[in-house]
């Protein structure tokens, strides 16, 4: 028998933590992990805060075999998940303009 795939989820944003805004993502994200046989083992939720973003996301890689991660990219300098994520995976982070509706 196949062994099951470990997903965490990380969800990022002070504002997840304070109580001001509900986190919908993490039900909906599971659900549909869930419906794909994927089982989600940890959920866990980080402020935007890049020390505590990178022990929560490090230790994340080390019980999963998937990580999700929702939240932080928005246009405000609190918003780091691409640049910890990048420094977490000791990769670059590269731009795509496409991404942002340019040719």
């Amino acid at each position: 028998m196949a062994q099951a795939v470990r997903a965490e989820l990380v969800m990022i944003g002070t504002e997840l933590l304070l109580g001001q805004t509900v986190d919908t993502n993490a039900a909906h994200i599971a659900e549909k992990l869930a419906e794909n046989g994927i089982h989600v083992y940890f959920k866990a939720t980080v402020g935007d805060n890049w020390t505590r973003m990178t022990a929560v996301l490090a230790q994340a890689l080390t019980r999963a075999d998937i990580v999700i991660t929702s939240g932080g990219l928005g246009p405000t300098e609190d918003d780091l998940t691409p640049e910890v994520v990048a420094s977490v995976l000791c990769l670059p982070l590269v731009g795509d303009r496409r991404g942002l509706g340019g040719q």
